[in-house]
């Protein structure tokens, strides 16, 4: 038995559990299914002549809002030494203030719970998803708009109302944002607070379950959940048995694990028995950050090339990658009931996937170091694959390395499969098929440098800092289950 007081054990139990005093998994999908209909939601696409306070710059043409505030969408130039294209231009979000995405947290009888909200974003393909307790630009929550204050939000800017747990700058896609970070936060308290509408408490097992739903759990949930860590050195010295056998199963508190959720569980607490050391692996790191380079160059929006403005519309000239739109929104329960904004469209599936094996008997991830335009600095860790448009990639001669396995899968190697939206606040209909795919030694695959084969244990190490993992392989592994 843990030690339940750690915070790490209080969160591993609460991820084996899914019995919920105040509501059952089942009944919680009735309440957040009827919190659509219980608000106005509506969402149309507009031309950008009626955006409201948005308009385009006259000498750049970036599309920026009038308060100078929120984020502005402008043009890049980047040229690279990695990967099969070298030069490109691109349009590209400007979001430079830090967010709060956080997670109020509260033991009960021993359990610890997770203060969620069913939130609508006018991007999310289902109008609502499971969010944070507090999803907000630090424009939002100093009230630019001119709107409410976020539910809850002085538990993350009163250190004397609660104790944080988790708090992490982590930052988002680096393909669509221009060094873009957010604030991931976990705070615990200890009174009783209001239970508003649009929020219910959650076991992490519940949260863990319902990510196995295509388009429930948002990004941002995601982003912050992945954050949790599990294991301490004391819970380790607990199990070191494991590191001199092979037992069938695993008891954690009253549960079972078996099979994959053991191997998982393994990969987490076995510090022995990884390909390569930590040593090895920031070195590896610290040699693709000096060899490849990215030179990103901010140009106006209407200068970038091979991108074609309408008067609904800027979208690139081959039909592919994105678009910029415009939309309307109406929304009863947010802080400010209408307004525009402009949004990226995506117009095909995404896949995201990482590949993993046993070696040494203990489960390992390929993660790939990968740059792109929007990172901070230069290369993050990221899964196997992860690319915006999978079907048009494997068309191509080029098609990034190991896509073809996740395609062509055997059902029986997938251990994970589900389809998840990203960040509707930003993004229009984008979805990622998300995908783990377990191979063995029969499968041959050649290792390309810019590609690590490390265990859990070690990608939670690098999980703690900023800058490492980029947030498609925090979102991938966020979905990981014990039960």
């Amino acid at each position: 038995m843990f030690n339940t007081k750690s915070k790490e054990s209080s969160f591993l139990l609460s991820a084996l559990t899914e019995e919920n005093r105040f509501l059952k998994t089942n009944d919680f999908i009735h309440w957040f299914n009827s919190r659509e209909t219980a608000n106005l939601f509506s969402v149309e696409q507009i031309s950008f002549e009626k955006l409201d306070k948005w308009y385009f710059e006259e000498d750049s043409q970036n599309l920026v809002h009038a308060s100078g505030k929120f984020f502005k969408v402008e043009g890049i130039r980047v040229h690279t030494n990695f990967g099969p294209f070298k030069d490109w231009e691109q349009p590209i979000i400007n979001q430079p203030e830090i967010g709060i995405l956080g997670i109020v947290t509260k033991k009960v009888d021993g359990i610890r719970y997770f203060l969620m909200q069913s939130k609508m974003e006018p991007g999310n393909i289902n109008i609502n998803q499971l969010s944070p307790t507090v999803q907000a630009t630090k424009s939002n929550y100093t009230q630019v708009h001119k709107g409410k204050l976020p539910a809850y939000l002085e538990y993350f800017l009163d250190r004397s109302k609660s104790t944080i747990l988790i708090d992490q700058l982590q930052s988002e896609q680096g393909s669509r944002f221009l060094r873009k970070r957010n604030r991931n936060m976990i705070v615990e308290v200890d009174e009783d607070i209001q239970l508003y509408d649009d929020f219910q408490w959650l076991t992490l097992g519940q949260i863990k379950r319902l990510l196995s739903l295509d388009n429930f759990v948002n990004m941002d949930t995601r982003s912050v959940i992945s954050c949790i860590p599990f294991i301490n050195d004391e819970m380790r010295r607990g199990y070191e048995y494991l590191l001199s056998g092979e037992p069938d199963e695993i008891e954690l508190f009253d549960c079972k694990l078996q099979g994959f959720c053991k191997d998982i569980f393994t990969s987490i607490i076995d510090e022995k028995r990884a390909l390569h050391n930590t040593d090895e692996i920031i070195s590896w790191f610290t040699e693709l950050k000096t060899k490849y380079y990215m030179k990103v160059e901010n140009i106006p929006l209407k200068a970038v090339s091979g991108w074609i403005c309408t008067d609904k519309e800027i979208h690139h000239e081959s039909g592919q990658f994105f678009s910029v739109i415009a939309v309307s929104v109406t929304a009863g329960s947010r802080e400010v009931l209408t307004w525009t904004q402009p949004l990226l469209k995506h117009y095909s599936y995404g896949l995201i996937g990482f590949l993993v094996k046993k070696i040494h008997n203990v489960l390992h991830f390929l993660v790939q170091g990968k740059p792109e335009p929007g990172n901070l600095d230069v290369v993050e860790m990221a899964p196997t694959v992860s690319c915006a448009d999978a079907a048009y990639r494997m068309r191509q001669s080029n098609k990034p390395p190991f896509l073809e396995i996740f395609i062509s899968a055997d059902p029986t190697r997938i251990r994970y499969y589900s389809i998840q939206s990203e960040e509707g606040g930003r993004f229009y209909h984008w979805q990622n098929k998300n995908m783990i795919v377990e191979i063995d030694d029969s499968t041959l695959i050649d290792i390309p440098e810019n590609y690590k084969w490390m265990t859990l244990n070690q990608i939670m190490t690098f999980k703690k800092y900023n800058n490492y993992l980029n947030i498609e392989a925090r979102n991938i592994l966020s979905c990981l289950s014990f039960i």
